[in-house]
């Protein structure tokens, strides 16, 4: 058996849940990759997957088999890739998650940046909304903007904050008159995120804390639908003020109760990525780049939240160790 081969097959099979997209991606028969994961069970003595007509699941043991041969996989291919790459070359592939809202307004220019000055790199880009739809190890640098950032394995670098805003376009305004206090919001439509638990907003004051709830017109976990609908005079929203830099410049949103401080109103941009001792060069040249590129934007970080211990990995990193 060969059982290197048969422990690519069945990661394959384990991040996608389908012998189908496994054995596309590997370029095989879907049989071979079937035959395969039976093999290595064989050899295991163990169930790996419970299969049915429908669908594919990990056992128990298949899950942590798999975690296992990930690090292990990822080690083999990042040590050939160093031995096979000039430490002074950088080129290939560059897999890049983010949280929409960082796609949507500063990713683009980081990137266009970065390959001025290493254009032999190209980016694969997963956008997503929650980091509950990303497999870890799927990628090899994922930004994401968080106010509790939650427990991981990863090296967590924080970059720069990112700032809400209320917004509504001169069109509503005009229609319907700005909101003077928190609590004129409730005569008014409002644009929320479809979060789970964002029910309310709150703002701060002299005087307190004012909390309103939320009765949206118009819910959406998409930012841009959010934005888009603030501007079409739909009603007042609460987005990421660098996704609307522009709207705001040029007067195609306005800016709502700036008298009183959003609670949590502000997230951290955080860069996450593996702490392996092997590293391909483009990954770590463009990790260098974005730390550079944000350094003067850097935050204070005393007060940070975190669920689990935190201990200092390296000069402006972190490593949050999952229990």
């Amino acid at each position: 058996m060969n059982q290197l081969s048969a422990m690519r097959m069945f990661s394959k099979v384990a991040e996608s849940l389908s012998f189908t997209v496994a054995a596309k991606e590997l370029r095989v028969s879907t049989a071979m990759v079937t035959r395969g994961v039976a093999t290595l069970e064989t050899h295991l003595n163990l169930r790996l997957l419970n299969r049915t007509t429908r669908n594919v699941s990990l056992t128990e043991a298949g899950h942590e088999y798999w975690q296992g041969c990930r690090d292990l996989l990822q080690h083999l291919d990042t040590l050939e890739a160093n031995v096979c790459s000039s430490a002074y070359e950088v080129g290939g592939s560059l897999k890049v998650a983010a949280h929409e809202s960082f796609a949507a307004a500063d990713l683009s220019e980081l990137v266009a940046k970065f390959r001025e000055i290493e254009p032999r790199v190209d980016f694969e880009l997963t956008v997503f909304v929650s980091t509950q739809d990303l497999a870890v190890g799927a990628y090899d640098v994922c930004f994401v903007a968080e106010r509790r950032l939650r427990d991981s394995s990863l090296v967590c670098r924080p970059l720069t904050p990112v700032r809400d805003v209320i917004v509504a376009s001169p069109a509503y305004l005009l229609r319907r008159g700005a909101p003077a206090r928190p609590s004129d919001l409730t005569n008014h439509d409002v644009l929320a995120t479809a979060e789970p638990g964002v029910r309310f907003w709150e703002f701060g004051d002299a005087y307190g804390v004012q909390r309103v709830l939320l009765r949206p017109v118009l819910s959406s976990s998409n930012l841009p639908t959010l934005i888009r609908a603030a501007k079409a005079g739909l009603g007042i929203a609460r987005v990421p003020a660098s996704l609307v830099s522009t709207e705001l410049q040029v007067g195609d949103l306005v800016p709502l109760l700036e008298g009183f401080e959003l609670e949590n109103g502000v997230r951290t941009l955080w860069m996450l990525y593996s702490g392996h001792r092997y590293m391909t060069p483009r990954v770590r040249r463009f990790i260098d780049f974005s730390v550079t590129h944000y350094r003067r934007e850097i935050p204070r970080f005393e007060n940070l939240s975190l669920k689990t211990g935190v201990h200092s990995s390296h000069a402006g990193s972190m490593t949050v160790s999952a229990p």
